[in-house]
């Protein structure tokens, strides 16, 4: 079995770290980019998920970086925080 490579190594004095892999930090990096683009738009997790027509459980998977955020979503997302209203108003 092939092993990914590890991107960031744990803390050595810190016993709960952990080595993160490329996978793992692009996942978290993409979860923070919803994350954020949702909090600063200051919509909860289903309020943004009914407005842009997101499912929300889709919407918490990302996010917790439970599931990769697919390049599309990532996209989509980028577009609604520069341009929120205009992308509402399309999808509704």
């Amino acid at each position: 079995m092939k092993k990914e490579p590890i991107t960031l190594k744990a803390e050595p004095t810190d016993a709960e770290d952990f080595d993160v892999t490329a996978e793992a930090l692009e996942r978290g990096q993409r979860a923070r980019l919803i994350r954020t683009t949702r909090t600063g738009l200051g919509l909860s997790q289903s309020e943004f998920a009914n407005r842009f027509r997101v499912p929300v459980g889709t919407l918490r998977d990302w996010e917790q970086a439970r599931t990769t955020a697919p390049d599309f979503a990532i996209a989509y997302v980028r577009v609604i925080g520069q341009h929120p209203d205009m992308v509402a108003k399309a999808v509704a």
